[in-house]
């Protein structure tokens, strides 16, 4: 059967997106329709013009520095050979939107090598996308979240040290959380959830499972029966399947943590001699993941004096193509090495040591508790 001929250059211009290429020197060779449109310009405008001359003639005006951006990376695409993705790039084009957005545009950048046969860079292919509303949903869903998680705060004498960090990059929220409940006789009730899914959805689900876990600890005789009524609460909402939770009571009369799991990493132990315990021996299904639910697991470990629980969620310590346990090991070396920190230092040191610095795919939530 013979090949079909393609007319690429009909693809070229059927590609989704805004698309140019440049040649090495960043020197315009080609242009689809939507970049066209997207500019507001003529081929005769831009075919054969070079891309560092836009606003040339502004080198103060707010959208000279995103050009200048784009300057960098299609050099360094150039340069190694190796496609990269921008940073979102904010353009002063006007619209209107809540407050962190304002009157701007969000884009999407993308540069791409393209090599002749040579194997040498022939051509640049630099694609925009305005992801705009994405973006101002996530700031919607970063709102609602942030009101519906609770205020950091000393409990009793015990100081706490919560952090919540948004995936770098990502265009939606997730669904994690943490909670902290005052219990009766010296105890606090301490935990941590992710719900599947991002944006506004899971936002709300967040906020009804924390909430709901929230009042039944307060009744509930230990964590794994608050996690039985949350299972079942949880079968009633939608989205709230395969959510994780880790749900521990603290008991300073009698220095023991009692604690749950539904499927969510095990919380961390650092005792005061430095040794770090992973509490691991009550780990359930996520919740709605079992058709019989039955008697949730619960176990106790015992606390010295001095001792931090921590509590987090997965964007702390798993990375792609990477072993749970690599993760883990890293963050029981962490703790060790700054096992003498405050909470709110401690909290730091970890986010510093455990996050890298272009930032992870998924939020990041992480509780401290002084014991």
């Amino acid at each position: 059967m013979a090949e079909p001929e393609i007319d690429y250059t009909a693809v070229f211009q059927a590609l989704p997106g805004a698309v140019a290429l440049l040649t090495p020197q960043l020197v315009y060779a080609d242009i689809n329709e939507e970049w066209l449109r997207v500019l507001g310009r003529t081929r005769e405008q831009v075919i054969g013009r070079y891309l560092p001359d836009d606003f040339a003639d502004r080198p103060n005006h707010p959208d000279a520095a995103v050009v200048r951006n784009i300057q960098a990376s299609l050099c360094r695409v150039a340069e190694t050979g190796e496609p990269e993705i921008m940073e979102l790039q904010r353009l002063e084009l006007g619209g209107s939107g809540p407050p962190g957005v304002g009157d701007a545009s969000y884009w999407s950048m993308t540069n791409i090598p393209v090599f002749g046969a040579d194997g040498r860079v022939a051509l640049l292919l630099h694609r925009v996308e305005e992801v705009t509303e994405l973006i101002r949903a996530r700031v919607v869903a970063l709102s609602l979240q942030e009101a519906m998680l609770p205020t950091p705060r000393p409990v009793g004498r015990h100081p706490v040290a919560v952090r919540y960090r948004p995936a770098i990059g990502a265009l939606d929220v997730g669904g994690d959380w943490f909670d902290l409940v005052d219990l009766p006789g010296d105890r606090l009730g301490v935990a941590v959830g992710d719900v599947v899914g991002h944006g506004l959805s899971a936002a709300g689900v967040m906020g009804q499972l924390r909430s709901a876990l929230s009042a039944v600890s307060r009744v509930a005789e230990g964590p794994a029966r608050a996690l039985e009524v949350l299972e079942l609460y949880a079968r009633s909402v939608a989205g709230a399947e395969n959510t994780t939770v880790a749900n521990a009571f603290v008991d300073w009369h009698t220095h023991e943590i009692t604690y749950s799991s539904a499927g969510h990493l095990p919380p961390a132990l650092l005792q005061s001699d430095g040794t770090v315990e992973f509490l691991d021996q009550a780990t359930d299904p996520p919740l709605g993941a079992c058709p019989e639910p039955g008697p949730w697991l619960q176990a106790t470990m015992p606390f010295t004096e001095g001792a931090f629980l921590v509590l987090y969620t997965d964007g702390l310590i798993e990375r792609r193509h990477e072993d749970i346990d690599t993760g883990l090991a890293r963050l029981a070396g962490s703790l060790a090495r700054h096992r003498k920190a405050d909470p709110e230092t401690l909290a730091d040191a970890l986010l510093t040591d455990l996050i890298p610095p272009d930032g992870v795919t998924d939020d990041t939530a992480l509780v401290i508790v002084r014991l």
